[in-house]
């Protein structure tokens, strides 16, 4: 498991339309040119040089070119909104171990149990237990964890996951065709294996099992992806292509 600090950093990104501008260039570009303020209204060059950091890592590195692909599509269409953010929301747990993991271990057990809110007590113990096993969590102080735990519940109500200021609640979604076709195809290409009932990524549908497996097999999906279920083993093959199927879709 890779650690970093980025949770703390993006959940302090007071400007997000600076993804959009690091997708398409880097702050060394962006400098030779004008200097930050000329796209952004972070004051110092050195902060808009730590966001870049933590935005190229957890939100702009994709696993696989077709992840790519599909975000950029998203991101052209949409720039900053709930959609690009929820996409967003899927990538960054991708690629940062330790969101994932608090999302894993806290917020989808919260989510799926029922339950109203999150407290950031309740993170901070999640931190403090896989820094058990984990020797690089083991140099982070109590302050450290403290403002992660915060910083992580500030993070997934940019996300739009979260609502509230000091008891975040939790936003049951319901995620609308477009973006149920979009995480399919996000799913695969994300998983490792081919039954998808098996991913470690499949939580991230905001669907219990059941009703995904219901939902998926609706007819209306079938000019998407060509389904074979047979009880224990759900494989999903895309008929669109990655670049296509976000403005196709709905």
């Amino acid at each position: 498991m890779t650690i970093n600090t980025d949770i703390n950093i993006l959940g302090g990104l007071p400007d997000w339309k600076l993804i959009y501008v690091f997708l398409n260039e880097d702050l060394k570009t962006i400098l030779s040119a004008g200097g930050s303020r000329s796209v952004t209204t972070i004051k110092t060059d050195k902060s808009v040089m730590r966001f870049e950091h933590a935005i190229t890592n957890t939100l702009l590195t994709f696993k696989t070119e077709d992840i790519e692909s599909l975000f950029r599509s998203i991101i052209k269409a949409e720039e900053i909104s709930a959609d690009s953010l929820l996409f967003m929301f899927w990538n960054a747990s991708l690629n940062n171990d330790l969101l994932h993991y608090i999302n894993d271990k806290l917020f989808f057990p919260a989510l799926y149990s029922g339950r109203v809110s999150i407290k950031v007590d309740e993170a901070s113990a999640c931190i403090n237990e896989l820094k058990q096993t984990q020797s690089d969590l083991r140099k982070w102080s109590d302050v450290t964890v403290n403002t992660t735990a915060s910083k992580y519940l500030t993070l997934l109500k940019k996300f739009g996951l979260l609502d509230g200021s000091v008891n975040k609640t939790i936003n049951h979604m319901n995620v609308n065709d477009k973006m149920f076709v979009v995480f399919i195809y996000w799913l695969i290409s994300a998983s490792e294996g081919s039954n998808l009932l098996n991913s470690p990524w499949i939580n991230y549908g905001f669907t219990e099992i059941q009703i995904f497996i219901q939902r998926i097999m609706q007819k209306k999906f079938n000019k998407y992806f060509n389904i074979m279920y047979t009880g224990d083993k759900l494989t999903v093959e895309p008929l669109i292509s990655y670049n296509e199927i976000y403005n196709h879709a709905y």
